[in-house]
């Protein structure tokens, strides 16, 4: 177990940018406006299971389907492109609909945070940091998430609308950027096979 710090960071970043809760709070305002109640504890703790059980399942999935880690993650890498997409060209492809009346979990810890983009990104992760490194950041990623959880009217006054549209269109040229790297460094040990 090799902590490093960079590591940390860098995996932070981008499920910061996958999960991108700032920019689900307009989602997460109008399911409040509707009457329905968000926990942020249960949602936090709901999403952090799903994306710790993918983390450590997800590769046992892979392989029971002969699917190597790097195809995934180049295959991956192209899903992470298309929602850097959606983030800078204001488009939707991913449609998530989910019951009414469970909020907290669907759909906003499953598929809003814990949902394919983190499971791709998270398994996409695996081929290049160790594994201590994104089950640190994936844990700071979910304290952040309650805590946004816990004051979306205040984020909202405090960033304001404006702000957290800047965020997504920053956030989805890294995720691009990622994307582009994710895709290169997994294809380039695919062709040498």
């Amino acid at each position: 177990m090799n902590i490093s710090l960079l590591q940390i960071a860098s995996a932070f970043m981008v499920l910061f940018a996958i999960i991108d809760i700032l920019g689900s709070i307009p989602i997460i305002l109008g399911i409040k406006s509707k009457g329905e109640s968000v926990s942020p504890a249960k949602t936090s703790l709901v999403a952090f299971v799903i994306l710790v059980v993918f983390l450590f399942a997800g590769e046992w999935v892979l392989k029971l389907f002969h699917v190597d880690i790097e195809s995934f993650a180049a295959a991956g890498s192209l899903i992470i492109f298309i929602f850097s997409l959606e983030m800078i060209l204001d488009v939707e492809i991913f449609r998530n609909k989910g019951p009414e009346g469970v909020s907290s979990i669907v759909p906003i810890a499953f598929p809003l945070i814990a949902g394919p983009g983190s499971f791709t990104t998270l398994l996409s992760l695996r081929a290049e940091y160790e594994m201590i490194n994104i089950l640190i950041a994936l844990t700071l990623n979910i304290i952040f998430v309650y805590f946004v959880l816990k004051s979306t009217d205040k984020v909202e006054k405090i960033i304001g609308k404006g702000g957290i549209y800047i965020l997504r269109k920053f956030f989805g040229i890294i995720l691009l950027a990622i994307a582009v790297r994710l895709f290169a460094t997994n294809i380039k040990s695919l062709l040498a096979y």
